[in-house]
């Protein structure tokens, strides 16, 4: 790349980048920077005096940013993303996920490694403790591939444990899932996940608000969960004792009036002791999806919707091919699961999942007896 010269000043991007590598710089200050100077690029040429008069920039700050051409590595930043091959996105782009917009300290700039799309606004966050139990992670492979089956993009933190299953357990389904990072983008922490980051940037993304390079450690991981909060729905809790992370994330999206699910455990493991405590203070207990997606009906229209409902409203989820599948062979009738799996010719597991997925839909209705019916209306 060549020698980038700012006399001329730096363009809006750029200016953002520049601003999320200065130290002690974070997104609520950012902000009371931009309501005084009105764009990224006028808080870059602004000298020490005048940003010092910004409540809540003190003399340390404002230094910085006056300097900021030699205390960080711009040319070198832009260098790294361009041959990584990494997006990079601020909150005026339309890419940026909108619910991680709302919250009081949304990522100055985001990192991106794959694809974020429209239907990821249906997103829920699955998280858990990182040494977790076969019961733990048995629950969170099932709740992340009946998800992901339905339509719902399955975002979690990476992490060994739960992280790990539910990423895999979405990948499984042939659904989208988004891992964010409490590192810099091409950093792998754990570095048994080198192939699962792959995978998750084909077929979701990978996403980070901090730099190249940046390592983990005991401040970046709750930076990293308050995203994970910040950008879905809500936030299912699998397992996690009383001291992990996952409660982190979970008192995050309460913060940010988000649901919150538990999974209740054992009640002598520690790994169930932070679900308790998350339901006893209000969360919703969950044993399954259907005590999740009715919480949002509005993924679930009557028909099969895919505009938007309304204003700030997520779309509603289109029919997977076996959806389309099984609810076409369904007239006028009762029908059993396995007079389905021969007029449609699926595996009998296929069917099951297709016909719970529309029965969340509102597409199918269950009778006793494991007999289904199309929906009226």
């Amino acid at each position: 790349m060549d020698s980038v010269s700012y006399a001329d000043g730096v363009e809006p991007r750029h200016a953002y980048i520049a601003l999320n590598l200065i130290e002690h710089l974070g997104p609520v200050r950012l902000r009371q920077l931009l309501s005084h100077f009105g764009t990224a690029e006028a808080v870059l040429r602004a000298s020490a005096r005048e940003l010092e008069r910004v409540p809540g920039i003190g003399a340390e700050v404002a230094a910085g940013i006056a300097g900021w051409e030699k205390a960080v590595d711009l040319e070198g930043e832009l260098k790294r993303i361009k041959e990584y091959g990494c997006q990079v996105w601020c909150q005026e782009d339309a890419e940026y996920p909108p619910l991680l917009r709302e919250i009081y300290d949304p990522p100055i700039v985001l990192y991106v490694r794959g694809e974020l799309r429209e239907a990821d606004r249906n997103s829920l966050a699955l998280v858990g403790s990182r040494q977790t139990t076969a019961y733990g992670m048995e629950v969170a492979r099932r709740f992340a591939y009946q998800l992901a089956y339905t339509g719902v993009t399955v975002v979690s933190g990476g992490a060994r444990g739960i992280d790990t299953t539910a990423h895999l357990g979405a990948l499984a389904a042939g659904g989208r899932t988004v891992a964010v990072l409490g590192t810099g983008i091409n950093l792998v922490f754990p570095s048994e996940n080198r192939d699962l980051f792959e995978r998750i940037a084909g077929q979701g993304a990978v996403i980070t608000q901090f730099p190249f390079n940046r390592p983990a450690d005991k401040q970046s991981f709750p930076i990293r969960n308050r995203i994970v909060a910040g950008m879905t729905m809500g936030t299912v809790v699998v397992e996690a004792n009383l001291t992990s992370g996952a409660m982190i994330t979970a008192n995050f999206a309460v913060d940010y009036g988000r649901q919150v699910f538990a999974v209740p455990g054992r009640i002598d493991s520690p790994r169930s002791r932070g679900c308790h405590e998350l339901i006893r203070k209000g969360a919703k207990l969950c044993e399954g999806l259907e005590d999740i997606l009715p919480e949002f009906e509005y993924l679930f229209p009557p028909a099969n919707r895919t505009e938007a409902t309304g204003p700030g409203r997520s779309p509603g989820l289109a029919l997977s091919e076996s959806e389309q599948t099984v609810l076409g062979v369904m007239e006028a009738g009762e029908w059993e699961v396995n007079v389905l799996v021969q007029l449609t010719s699926m595996p009998a597991s296929a069917v099951s999942v297709a016909l719970f997925s529309l029965e969340m839909k509102r597409l199918v209705r269950q009778l006793p007896g494991r007999r289904f019916v199309r929906a009226s209306g």
